[in-house]
């Protein structure tokens, strides 16, 4: 564990056990995985964009929390198959300093992106300069979208299928 689990009515975690199933938890109910033989990964972020079967949160549903704020998102969501969506909305423009505008979607818009991609249940990521992703095929072929600063955290998501 590198940091205690924090608190608050718009944290969500995703747990992945042993068997491979992945536990998404919302709000305060986080330190109850902690100390289980079970638990492969678990990590939390803020703020829930979608909760319970694709609703929003009311203080993001009602525009209570960043509603003006424009910037590059990066959300995690897990949809009704329980697979995992990944999604990097960005400006990217070949003009000189665009890609530090702060231009893109409200935590609200970047909410209703998810539930238009089928999520049951999403959070945000740290989005803006740091928002990046790389994906890499079975071949091992990549491709980058990277973004203007490094980060000192990665989540890494491998395929058990390969």
């Amino acid at each position: 564990e590198r940091l205690p689990p924090g608190q608050g009515p718009l944290s969500s975690a995703l747990v992945g056990l042993a068997d491979g199933r992945l536990i998404w938890v919302d709000g305060d109910d986080v330190s109850m995985w902690r100390g289980r033989t079970d638990v492969r990964f678990a990590f939390q972020s803020y703020p829930t964009l979608l909760t319970a079967d694709g609703e929003g949160p009311a203080p993001v549903r009602d525009g209570e929390i960043n509603v003006t704020h424009r910037d590059a998102r990066l959300a995690l969501g897990i949809d009704r198959e329980q697979r995992v969506l990944v999604v990097l909305t960005r400006f990217d423009a070949p003009i000189p300093g665009a890609d530090r505008l702060p231009f893109g979607l409200s935590v609200p818009e970047m909410a209703a992106v998810m539930g238009s991609l089928g999520a049951r249940q999403a959070m945000l990521l740290d989005g803006g300069i740091s928002a990046q992703v790389a994906i890499s095929d079975s071949a091992g072929h990549a491709r980058a979208w990277k973004g203007l600063r490094k980060v000192p955290l990665a989540l890494v998501v491998r395929s058990d299928q390969q």
